[in-house]
């Protein structure tokens, strides 16, 4: 039940801070004085729309808070977000004009937390709600309200099977992708093995080598020169004597020496051996002299340097590097082979979980049907209080997808007229129709279900373009809602401003240079003033005048509390 509510920089409203008792709560006032301004305010304190214009000009901010009585429920409620309470239940909004922030008893609450607690602490009707009519699932939500625990919490279960149904579907999908993902990994990494076993790779110093061998290679010609040249200089001599020869002389020298003196021999034995050394490498010369050029092999060679400096590039950038990427390869497609599949294991996977739902969606089905039927002869009974006695109302449920929320679509058919079909309401029906419908719908989801408790219920203008007759009907069906929770109603009707356990009056009033709504709960004698005045009377202006408008304030009043006895 709301409490109180305490506004400030709102729009027209300055400060404003207003008590609410149980029952029911009129609020009535000329157009335009500013009574949506005050249910705007309490929709925003509960996490509706926000903008910066709703912030009184010259303001930078905003404030509004909403008590609430604190039923076991919500208590039980606010433990589980872990949000402190002390007997109280306090919703505030601060809004700026660049942003605004939603707290629960000073704790800052998401988005999705303060839509769940909003669904049990308000409700509001108003006669724009043919858009809501409209939305299926606007009609599911209030036909499963209708459904109570039960279906609750079937649909409770609904939600973890359809989850569990996704679950196995993605599952699936992401290993059906990472199977052509793997393929396509095996088949790149199975070319690049093949690529670098066709290269041969077994010595890691084999490109070194071969560049030093086709380096040489290509300069044969000029290295049998060079040798040849060497070879004389050693070996035959030409123009001046060759190094064996002018050896040879210094050994027989020596020779010569060491008869006479031994200490002559370690010089004599390195010419020896110096010359046994020139004589081996003359005969290497000569060799290498002779052997003849060979372009055939250098080409080979060279082919061969490129092709491993071209796998350097691809996988190195070393051989011994390439050789081992060649190994890891080799190493990783083994492994990728190894890998079992699950594939036929997720499909039935898949297959099981949607069999599941579907059992499931079955079960909600019923439950809703048996909510439809409930609905439809509450709303039977309901309608003819209303001034609609002919009307004829029934719930139709279609078979959908299943989803988190079931496997129907609801429609509401409608008909106002004997002789003519029903059809969907939000098409067929007029607006003060509507009106009627909603406040029958809201009666029946009022009806106590369980533990929950009932929200407070604002109507804003439900009752707009009505006759007086059906003015009477919703009076008569507002006060049987008022037995069951707290009601919140703007109205321009005598009869239904009658029924009021506290009236409220809402004007504008110019203070100095600006405007400004205030609100003022009506004692019993203004209240019959109140009524007066809203029924056309004059009050001041001629005796006659103002005694038929109390007159008529009184009879209101009387017939106010039959009603309430009656209802």
């Amino acid at each position: 039940m709301l409490l109180s509510l305490r506004i400030e920089n709102f729009a027209l409203i300055d400060r404003l801070e207003l008590a609410f008792p149980p029952g029911i709560a009129i609020l009535t006032g000329e157009t335009g004085a500013g009574k949506s301004i005050v249910l705007d305010a309490l929709d925003v304190a509960l996490g509706g729309k926000t903008s910066a214009r709703m912030l009184r000009t010259g303001t930078t901010k905003a404030a509004i808070e909403a008590e609430f009585g604190l039923h076991p429920f919500l208590a039980d409620w606010l433990q589980t977000q872990e949000i402190e309470t002390e007997g109280e239940l306090v919703c505030s909004r601060e809004i700026t004009a660049r942003s605004s922030r939603h707290r629960v008893n000073g704790v800052l609450m998401t988005k999705a937390q303060t839509q769940e607690l909003r669904g049990y602490l308000l409700e509001i009707a108003a006669q724009g709600q043919a858009a809501a009519l409209a939305s299926p699932t606007a009609r599911r939500e209030w036909l499963d309200r209708v459904g109570g625990p039960p279906l609750a919490a079937a649909l409770q279960t609904q939600r973890e099977l359809f989850r569990a149904w996704k679950e196995a579907k993605e599952h699936l999908e992401t290993h059906l992708s990472q199977t052509r993902d793997r393929q396509l990994q095996r088949d790149l990494w199975e070319f690049q093995r093949q690529e670098l076993e066709a290269a041969a790779l077994t010595d890691r110093d084999e490109l070194t080598h071969l560049e030093k061998e086709c380096r040489r290679l290509a300069r044969a010609a000029d290295l049998q020169q060079q040798a040849r040249q060497a070879y004389g200089y050693l070996y035959e001599g030409h123009e001046s004597p060759a190094a064996v020869d002018l050896l040879g002389k210094a050994l027989h020298s020596l020779v010569m020496v060491t008869e006479l003196d031994e200490r002559a021999n370690g010089c004599r034995d390195l010419v020896e051996n110096a010359l046994v050394q020139i004589e081996e490498a003359a005969r290497f010369l000569r060799d290498y002299e002779d052997t003849e050029h060979d372009p055939d092999r250098l080409t080979h060679l060279e082919s061969r340097r490129q092709q491993l400096k071209q796998i350097c590039r691809k996988y190195g950038p070393t051989l011994p590097e390439a050789i081992a990427r060649y190994q890891q390869l080799t190493t990783d497609l083994a492994a990728l082979d190894s890998q079992t599949t699950t594939q036929a294991e997720l499909v039935a996977a898949v297959a099981a979980a949607r069999a599941a739902l579907d059992r499931h969606s079955d079960g909600v089905h019923h439950l809703r049907q048996q909510a439809a039927t409930q609905l439809a002869a509450q709303m039977q009974e309901r309608l003819p209080a209303l001034a609609l006695e002919r009307a004829r109302f029934q719930v139709e449920l279609t078979p959908t997808e299943p989803t988190a929320y079931g496997g129907d679509r609801v429609t509401f058919w409608f008909s106002a007229n004997p002789g003519e079909p029903l059809q969907p309401l939000s098409e067929t029906a007029s607006g003060g129709e509507i009106s009627r419908f909603l406040l029958a719908l809201k009666t029946c989801l009022a009806l106590p279900q369980g533990d929950t408790p009932l929200p407070t219920l604002v109507f804003d203008e439900i009752d707009v373009g009505v006759s007086g007759r059906v003015a009477r009907a919703i009076a008569a069906q507002l006060c049987q809602l008022g037995r069951h929770t707290q009601v919140l109603c703007v109205t321009h009707q005598p009869i239904v401003a009658a029924i009021a356990d506290a009236h409220f009056r809402v004007s504008k009033q110019v203070v100095g240079d600006r405007t400004q709504v205030e609100v003022t709960r009506l004692s019993p004698a203004e209240c019959r003033q109140e009524l007066a005045l809203m029924a056309g009377g004059e009050i001041g202006r001629g005796r006659k005048k103002s005694t038929v408008a109390t007159d008529f304030a009184e009879a209101l009043l009387t017939e106010a509390a039959a009603l309430r006895q009656t209802s």
